[in-house]
């Protein structure tokens, strides 16, 4: 029988590794950002703790048992998750394994600091409410109620609360975890799906109740990690499956609907992977048919097909898939052997179908989205660029997320009198925001373009555009603020600006963004030979990178002047630059998403990066320039891309 809990102020824990174990292996320790994910990240860090010493065979980890591990993960679940929402801070976890002494068995200690040691330690009662009417769970009580003893340390700097859990050794029919499958846990990440597997030695036909009573926190925890952030609905379906089956059913079936569509069978998942085609043959051929009033609640379904393939039958039930008031599709699951579910395992299993549908609905969300995006993204940029007389070129262009439409766009099309023209842009931001910027910007260039403008003009016009397009828009949002507040509308700050502000009962109305644009636009003259060949160039860059000109003799200089962003003052104007691209000339021109590429605290442009690229490329083609340069910026640092980034070379021939 366990020890009544204790609470002491204690001054013998420490947030480091402890001094003095008989072997130093017997800890561990992790910093955990003070964030929501921390959470599942120490979650995963004690079970691989766990796991590890296992597979050692360290003396206590003899004693291991499912129910310490459960909760131990709750325990630190509660500890980390009220040190984030209390103290904000970064965390530090400290596990450690004690070995028995006198009459005290060996124990698991579990420590979490965090550095705002004026803070109060919550431990309101379950489900109480704060004057603000924010809901606390169970918090500390759950701890004092798992744990053997726990405590509060404090220091300069930090604060540590500890708890203890006694490994008292394993009971009968309990097997610990082989060295081997500890090790293969690790190497793959300790997935959750494995981790949840039945206890061995237990039998198929009957439900660890100890385990729905203790480890279902810790369940649902590890499903809501493992479902958050998956964009693909057929995924959810088979995260699903692999989560319910085995641990608590030996089947299961998803079908998803979308509307005025029939119900598709997307996923089905058995024990016995020899029985799954014939369960799926049984489900498809008889579909649950729910109520509409089933509001996502258990509903007894017939057992499909009669006989389970591979004997007898059992208890089967569904649940609807609701999120948003919409249904989302049905999950039907089974277990051979009973008459009919235990309640506390359909309650838990509601739980779970209702994290199920809201991943579902998140997914079909993202899904619309990045199709939108898509379809934007292929409207708003040239099918083809055209060709230039006497000019290679190569263009990269590589959107920062996948199904999101970028803010940088291009161009190249005929102008007026056997010109061409050219640009580069990136509208202020990204996403649909920027994409009705792009709509607007690309068919008033090429109409301005045409008219035979110079390219100052251009500019100027285009920036008049945007201006006079944002005092519409702000003056548009003015509007309905007067309808939507009864006439009160406190008027537009600043028109450029796309701001309104009501006058409402304390309410401030954001209208349209500022369109702010930063824009290279150059005009190509294929030049006679009697004029010395090549192509004359004239460039006016607006609040872009530089554009820059490689010689065949290496040299490297920039090809126009910065000036003002187009789309935030009225009263100014843009001038030009004009030279000429002879043979084996090379111009480069980049959005802001290769210049300030980061690593760190340095940008690929930090002391001429980007000419010093351009340098070393003497004697490639239009498309290794592209290629060089491209390499560089992915290779700058180890993460991705985090902007748009798009790159045109232009090489006279």
């Amino acid at each position: 029988m366990r020890s009544i809990p204790r609470q002491r102020e204690s001054t013998h824990r420490s947030t480091h590794l402890p001094d003095g174990l008989p072997d130093p292996r017997a800890a561990a320790c992790t910093s955990l950002p003070g964030n929501p994910l921390a959470a599942a990240a120490a979650r995963r860090f004690v079970r691989a703790a766990l796991a590890d010493w296992t597979g050692l065979g360290l003396p206590p980890a003899d004693g291991f048992t499912d129910r310490l591990a459960d909760d131990a993960v709750v325990l630190v679940n509660e500890l980390v998750t009220n040190a984030v929402v209390h103290a904000g801070t970064n965390v530090e976890l400290v596990c450690h394994l004690e070995e028995a002494r006198d009459d005290d068995p060996a124990a698991l200690v579990l420590e979490v600091s965090d550095h705002h040691p004026a803070r109060v330690v919550r431990n309101e009662p379950a489900g109480s409410l704060t004057p603000g009417g924010h809901e606390f769970g169970r918090g500390l009580h759950l701890v004092a109620a798992l744990a053997d003893c726990w405590g509060v340390t404090y220091r300069p700097g930090l604060k540590t609360v500890w708890a203890r859990l006694s490994i008292e050794g394993r009971p009968p029919g309990a097997l610990p975890v082989p060295a081997e499958g500890a090790d293969q846990a690790l190497q793959r990440g300790l997935r959750a799906a494995e981790i949840l597997a039945p206890v061995q030695g237990r039998t198929a036909r009957e439900y660890d109740s100890d385990w729905i009573n203790r480890g279902a926190l810790s369940f649902l925890a590890e499903a809501s990690d493992l479902l958050t952030g998956q964009f693909d609905e057929d995924m959810v379906a088979a995260l699903a499956g692999q989560l319910l089956v085995p641990r608590l059913a030996d089947w299961c079936a998803v079908w998803l609907e979308e509307e005025g569509a029939a119900p598709r069978l997307a996923r089905v998942w058995h024990q016995r992977e020899n029985c799954m085609e014939e369960l799926r043959r049984r489900v498809e051929k008889e579909p649950p048919r729910l109520l509409e009033t089933a509001r996502g609640g258990p509903v007894p379904v017939p057992w499909p097909g009669g006989d389970e393939p591979g004997g007898g039958d059992g208890a089967a039930v569904a649940y609807r898939l609701i999120a948003g008031g919409r249904g989302l599709g049905t999950l039907m699951l089974g277990r051979s052997g009973l008459m009919r579910m235990p309640d506390e395992v359909t309650g838990l299993i509601e739980d779970f179908v209702r994290r199920v549908a809201l991943a579902v609905a998140a997914a079909r969300q993202y899904t619309r989205q990045a199709t939108i995006s898509r379809v934007l993204q292929r409207a708003l940029l040239p099918g083809q660029m055209a060709d230039i007389p006497g000019i290679a070129k190569a263009l990269v262009y590589e959107p920062r997320g996948q199904g999101v439409a970028g803010g940088d766009f291009y161009d190249v099309f005929p102008g007026a009198s056997g010109s061409w023209s050219f640009t580069l842009g990136d509208v202020q931001g990204n996403g649909p925001e920027a994409a009705v910027v792009t709509g607007l910007v690309r068919p008033w260039l090429r109409l301005l373009a045409r008219e035979g403008r110079g390219v100052g003009v251009v500019l100027d016009r285009l920036n008049r555009l945007l201006l006079d397009d944002a005092v519409e828009a702000a003056e548009a949002t003015a509007r309905m603020a007067t309808a939507g507040a009864g006439g009160g509308v406190a008027g537009v700050a600043g028109a450029g600006s796309g701001v309104g502000t009501g006058s409402g009962p304390g309410a401030v109305l954001e209208a349209t963004q500022p369109r702010f644009l930063s824009i290279l636009y150059g005009e190509l003259v294929p030049l006679a030979e009697e004029e010395g060949g090549g192509v004359r160039c004239t460039l006016a860059c607006a609040g872009h990178p530089l554009p820059l000109v490689l010689r065949p003799d290496g040299s490297v200089r920039p090809a126009a002047a910065s000036q003002m962003l187009l789309g935030v003052v009225e009263d100014v104007t843009y001038e030009s630059q004009s030279f000429v691209l002879r043979t084996g000339d090379t111009l480069l021109c980049v959005t802001d998403g290769v210049t300030e590429r980061r690593s760190g605290r340095r940008m690929f442009d930090d002391a001429d990066g980007l000419a010093s690229a351009l340098g070393r490329c003497v004697g490639l083609s239009a498309q290794g320039v592209a290629e060089r340069i491209m390499r560089e910026v992915h290779d700058f640092s180890p993460v991705p891309p985090d902007d748009d980034v798009a790159l045109l070379v232009l090489q006279a021939l």
